[in-house]
């Protein structure tokens, strides 16, 4: 089977390449990596291959998944575990198979979560910056201890669990919101509703993923109900928060700091080297200008041992539709081949 891995990085060949050959010798899987992200335009560089491989800011709406199955793509596998960039429902129409990676490597994100919270917290971002220049003053980078402050976190999947665990662990009381709670959150914090989650919260995180229900699920009035002078995390989807909102708040003085690893407008922006570009995104140029807020471009992913699951369980689930077998991961099962 031929597969067209779109959006693909350095990174990606490295490792989808070196799982092959250690886990899946055996099967009959060939890539091609091109760099472009999938849409319209970059369609008939699936020519030739029966799947295609795509990442978050690939486009998978009906008019691309018909032109892929014009062109015999049969099987889609995502190297994420979101997959709010699919029609579904095309796919399902089409009898194209669809699988994603659900979970990877959850520590992880947490983990990228904390990293965030603490250069925020320490302005870890601006001290560097000082010393490098001989400047060791301490003034202007004055933060706040963890232990005791009160963590919210929206999403208590995998990824929202391991940050509890990890922001138990600093002495933090830990409250958490989610319409499907997982019941182990029990163990490390307190089950609220979101109206109190973001009126006692020092530090709120989202760890939901991007559906209609949660679309802007931080906006204008979700900001006014958080604690003055509390600090936003987005490790998850940009869409979850309506920036725009999110810059209103930040220049009333009422939202203490933002970081964001993802953003709403990130596609064609995230995974490239603009620094000889002028970034046509006022406002995202708006964000970066506060000293309270810390953007990074989507590596909350990016460690060896989660590159390594992606690809070990992207090429299980092309094998599984190669072999015609049932997938847990499967999010459209194909129904023809």
């Amino acid at each position: 089977m031929h597969i067209t891995v779109f959006s693909a990085q350095p990174y990606d060949q490295r490792f989808f390449e070196q799982t092959c050959h250690t886990q899946f010798a055996d099967s009959d899987l060939h890539f091609t990596y091109q760099a472009s992200a999938l849409g319209m335009k970059t369609l008939a560089l699936a020519a030739g291959s029966q799947a295609v491989c795509v990442f978050v800011n690939d486009v998978l709406d009906a008019p691309v998944l018909e032109g892929l199955y014009e062109q015999g793509v049969r099987a889609i596998v995502l190297r994420c575990a979101g997959f709010n960039n699919v029609d579904l429902k095309a796919a399902e129409r089409l009898g194209m198979y669809v699988a994603r990676v659900p979970a990877y490597s959850p520590e992880a994100v947490a983990e990228h979560a904390v990293a965030l919270i603490q250069t925020l917290n320490r302005r870890i971002h601006r001290a560097y910056n000082r010393v490098r220049e001989g400047n060791f003053q301490l003034d202007g980078l004055l933060g706040m201890t963890l232990h005791g402050k009160t963590v919210g976190i929206v999403g208590t999947g995998k990824i929202g669990l391991a940050l509890a665990r990890i922001m138990k662990g600093f002495g933090c009381r830990v409250l958490g919101y989610d319409p499907c709670p997982q019941e182990d959150f029990n163990r490390l914090g307190e089950l609220v509703d979101l109206p109190t989650l973001l009126a006692d919260s020092d530090i709120v995180s989202l760890h939901c993923p991007l559906l209609p229900a949660t679309e802007h699920l931080i906006d204008a009035d979700a900001l006014a109900a958080m604690k003055p002078g509390a600090m936003l995390i987005n490790t998850s989807r940009g869409g979850l928060i309506d920036t725009p909102a999110v810059v209103s708040a930040l220049k009333m003085r009422h939202l203490g700091a933002l970081a964001i690893d993802v953003y709403e407008q990130e596609s064609g922006i995230f995974f490239k080297d603009h620094s000889d570009d002028i970034i046509d995104d006022d406002v995202l140029q708006r964000l970066v200008t506060f000293p309270n807020v810390l953007v990074t471009g989507h590596q909350g992913f990016f460690t060896r041992e989660a590159l390594s699951e992606i690809a070990e369980v992207t090429l299980g689930n092309l094998c599984a539709y190669q072999a015609g077998t049932d997938n847990p991961n499967a999010l459209v099962a194909a129904s023809h081949r």
